[in-house]
This record gives structure tokens, sequence and C-alpha cells, in this order.
């Protein structure tokens, strides 16, 4: 497997031998100074370029990265429509186990690019056209403290939807429970986020898709977010989401405590009324009380 200088430096020679390249950058986990190296780390790499349209005559172009096991192009996908506008982006494994993550900029968005994540590094400026670009640091990612009606939403979303994930278990449509049971789970990890940013005084990052929670939450807690994940099975569903739905009552208390928000225990007791009243509903019921 290569090192990451030997990426960087193939990265860097590529870039220096193509006079359409005009600059070089690096964002994501391997220019956050606060995450752990490990070998599964992408490379999240980008070319500031000229003649853009050259570059996506072919694609063969990126071969010179090394052997690949596969790669995708978003912008290139009909069922993943493109989000980035005018760049292009090159997702690559490698044969050896690493990943470039490379997109092209257009030149005249390289303003706007350098605003955009405080997590990007300027690793080769040929013509020195870059404006400044402070120092990496993950800050733009930490938890940020919920203003009062973000707390209400995530209450009312959580609750709201709860009452989906019961509908679709007592119809026995359980693809339909468990993909609302995620964006249920989606409000108690912002519930749980919140709690920790409240004990770091909104000072870190929980990462993507909250994988540094484990870090910063006891044993216990971490058990019972783990009770919330259940397997096709209909009870473990409906267990699941009452292990949810206690674990989100004690930190939504918890959280609202501390920052002086309402947490509604009255409407969120009639919630829980209802989600026990439609388990224990008859199969064959034509009405719900």
């Amino acid at each position: 497997m290569r090192t990451e200088k030997q990426m960087l430096d193939l990265v860097l020679t590529v870039a220096n031998k193509d006079n359409r390249v005009r600059a070089v950058c690096m964002n994501g986990s391997r220019s956050n100074p606060n995450v752990p190296k490990d070998t599964f780390q992408d490379f999240d790499i980008v070319y500031i370029v000229d003649n853009m349209k050259y570059f996506l005559n072919e694609h063969d172009w990126v071969d010179v990265f090394g052997e690949r096991i596969i790669m995708q192009t978003p912008e290139d996908s009909s069922l993943f429509p493109s989000t980035l506008g005018g760049r292009f982006s090159y997702l690559m494994l490698f044969a050896d186990g690493n990943r470039l993550d490379l997109i092209l900029i257009p030149i005249e968005e390289k303003e706007s690019y350098c605003q955009e994540d405080a997590l990007t590094m300027v690793l080769l400026d040929k013509d020195g056209i870059l404006p400044y670009v402070p120092p990496s640091t993950d800050k733009d990612y930490w938890v940020k403290k919920p203003t009062a009606d973000q707390f209400a939403d995530c209450f009312n979303e959580f609750w709201w939807v709860s009452t989906y994930v019961v509908k679709g278990l007592w119809r026995q449509e359980i693809l339909y429970a468990i993909d609302h049971m995620n964006i249920v789970r989606a409000m108690l990890l912002k519930m749980l986020e919140w709690k920790v940013g409240i004990e770091t005084d909104f000072s870190l990052s929980m990462g993507k898709n909250s994988k540094y929670l484990k870090r910063y939450v006891d044993g216990q807690t971490w058990q019972k977010l783990m009770h919330t994940y259940p397997c096709g099975e209909y009870n473990q569903v409906w267990e699941s989401l009452f292990s949810m739905t206690a674990l989100f009552e004690e930190t939504g208390l918890e959280v609202g405590k501390q920052l002086g928000y309402h947490y509604s225990l009255e409407e969120a007791e009639k919630v829980k009324s209802y989600l026990n009243h439609v388990r224990k509903l008859h199969p064959n019921a034509t009405e719900v009380y």
C-alpha cells in the first residue's frame, strides 16, 4: 500500500506536469488535526483547473493514479443527479487499498471554493492566484448550540415520525417502518450531540454520521443507543422503537434543562400512549380507537 507521502507526491507530480492544473488543495480528514490517522482515510483532493471541458472529454487520464478496484463519477450519474454545478469528481478506490476523491473545480470558482471549508489546505498554487487560506481547522463542523426553535423542531420531528413507524408495523410493512425509524433515530442522535456539546462547551465535532459520538457518552448511554438498531423482525423493531423513545426523553429533558428550553412531557406522553395503543391494536381492527 502506498504511503501518504507517496500518494501526495503523485498527486502533486501529476498536477505539476499538467498545465491545465493551476492549483491543488486538500480537505477532509487528512487535513483535520483532530482526527486520528488510519489506513482507510480518503485523500480528498481538489484540482483547480483551466479548460475544464478538455479534462472531461476522456476520463482515462486518471489512470495515472494507479490500478483501480472501482471508480465512481457522480456527475455522470443518471440515478443520482449532480449537485456540484460546474465541478466534476472522480471517486477512486485503488488496488493497493488507497482511496482518492478528486474534484475538478473551474478556475473561475477559486475564490468561492477557498471560502467553503475551513479544513482546506493549499498544496500547490502555481500562479499565486488563490486567496489567503487560514490554517486548517474543523471549527465549522463543531456541534452548534441549538436555538429554542431548533430544539422544539427536533422534539416534534421525533415524536411525529414515530407515529409513522407504528403505522408501518401494524400494517406489517417492515421496510416502511424501519425507514421511518431511521428518521426518528436521526433526531435522537442530534439530541445526543447537543448533550455532548453542552458538556464540552460546543467545542468539538462528532464527525460524519455521528461517528465519534461513542467517545463522549458513557457506556450505559451507548448500550441504550445500540438497542435502537433492530434486525428485520417485528417484535425487535417495536422494542427498538421504545428503547429510542426512552433514551430520547432522558436526553431531551436534560438538554432542555441545561439550555432552558421547554420539553413537553404532556405531548410526549400522549404520543407514547398512542404508540402503545397501536402495538396492542388487533390486526383486523377497523378503527384506531
